[in-house]
């Protein structure tokens, strides 16, 4: 416990993010003081969100602040300090992350069992990943047994969750799209009733092939050219959950699509944007239900780890680029 390696914002990006955005700095190990804890962090997460944190605008969540550490979620363990309930060797999980020891207020953490799940489930599936998808797909979309749903970014950390909930809740049908041969194979081995690849042609046409008699609920990952075909093709009082639009957070110019928008009216639909904060309430529903899934192996979940924090930001632009599969973390 000497040094201490984070990662800082060195400038903002222009369109696509690259390694210059960031900068690697060592500093010293942080002292606590009353009330506070030293946590070093095991694993730490990458998200899509992140891109829209790097720009100066004013957002649900605060910009990443120039020269100084970017954060997120991290799992690790509390090394010195402690309170709340928090001691020395406590696994907890934390929002300080890109950095290899993290100084918080004990208040701030959470404890987990490593004994109950790999520590990493608490950065995906048990996690904010898995409540997105829980809360997405069940309470902003309110999907019914019987109906049909498609997911776009479906071999991400939150759309492979989304897909698997929507079977074991009674979905009719549920149709993923994703970027690789691959993922696709993958989807089909989660039990996703159909799947294609968005770079094979319109995303409209794959869809009426995978879906031909519409859909009713759409979980939204990527926006743009997906969300115009979700919109095309849904039944009446057809629901949208809009999670994200990882499709322009890149783009200098405006997006094209969706041209479409005047079918929400003739359709009678819902398209409700939402961030897993507000739905914090179903937190404890939300983990004994997926937890009992896990232990009967009805649900599965994907990592794609990357060592070492000097490599956090190529795991980052890697997640825009979509070389996961399932959650993308960086084990330090």
């Amino acid at each position: 416990m000497t040094s201490n390696r984070e990662i800082h914002l060195a400038s903002r990006p222009q369109g696509w993010p690259t390694a210059d955005n960031f900068r690697l700095v060592e500093t010293g190990v942080p002292t606590p003081g009353p009330g506070q804890i030293v946590v070093r962090n095991q694993f730490i997460s990458v998200d899509p969100y992140m891109r829209g944190r790097m720009n100066d605008v004013k957002s649900y969540v605060p910009p990443f602040a120039l020269d100084a550490p970017l954060d997120g979620g991290a799992v690790g363990e509390v090394v010195a300090g402690g309170g709340d309930g928090i001691s020395v060797g406590d696994t907890v999980l934390h929002g300080l992350g890109w950095r290899e020891y993290a100084l918080l207020d004990a208040g701030s953490a959470r404890r987990v069992d490593p004994d109950l799940a790999p520590v990493t489930a608490y950065l995906s599936v048990l996690g904010m990943t898995g409540l997105t998808a829980y809360a997405g797909l069940l309470d902003v979309a309110a999907m019914r047994p019987g109906e049909t749903v498609f997911v776009s970014g479906a071999a991400g950390a939150v759309g492979s969750m989304v897909g698997q909930i929507a079977k074991l809740k009674g979905a009719g049908r549920v149709v993923g799209s994703a970027g690789s041969p691959a993922k696709v194979a993958r989807l089909t081995e989660l039990g996703f009733d159909a799947a294609f690849d968005y770079h094979d042609g319109p995303v409209r046409d794959a869809l009426k092939a995978a879906a031909p008699d519409g859909i009713d609920v759409y979980f939204d990952n990527v926006g743009g050219e997906h969300l115009e075909a979700a919109i095309g093709a849904m039944n009446l009082h057809g629901r949208a959950a809009i999670c994200g639009m990882i499709a322009q957070y890149n783009s200098a110019e405006p997006p094209a699509a969706p041209r479409n928008l005047a079918l929400v009216i003739g359709k009678r639909l819902t398209l409700r944007g939402f961030l897993v904060g507000d739905h914090g309430g179903l937190r404890e529903q939300f983990v004994t239900e997926v937890a009992g899934w896990l232990r009967e192996g009805k649900l599965s979940y994907d990592e794609t780890i990357v060592d070492g924090i000097e490599n956090a930001p190529d795991a980052f632009l890697g997640l825009l680029r979509g070389e996961n599969l399932g959650k993308m973390l960086v084990r330090l």
